[in-house]
């Protein structure tokens, strides 16, 4: 069975070799016919601490490392800045 891949942005690089990765999906209201929105937050492994907030990433899930930690970072884009 293949690995889950979802992108994100860095909202959190507080921690040692951890960063908080906020995924957003879209999807519609199954009675409203409404788009919404809704996010959620994966703690992802990431060993060289190199990505800061705004960045945009994709994370791997991967055995559990810590506690909330089962995703690491397969590889990033930096914030664009304008």
């Amino acid at each position: 069975m293949p690995k889950r891949t979802l992108q994100g942005v860095v909202v959190s690089d507080k921690q040692e070799k951890t960063i908080v990765v906020r995924v957003d999906r879209r999807f519609t209201h199954p009675i409203y016919k409404k788009t919404i929105r809704r996010s959620k937050n994966y703690h992802a492994h990431d060993e060289n601490s190199q990505f800061k907030p705004g960045d945009m990433v994709w994370i791997e899930e991967s055995k559990p490392i810590s506690k909330l930690k089962r995703w690491t970072v397969v590889r990033g884009e930096p914030k664009k800045t304008a």
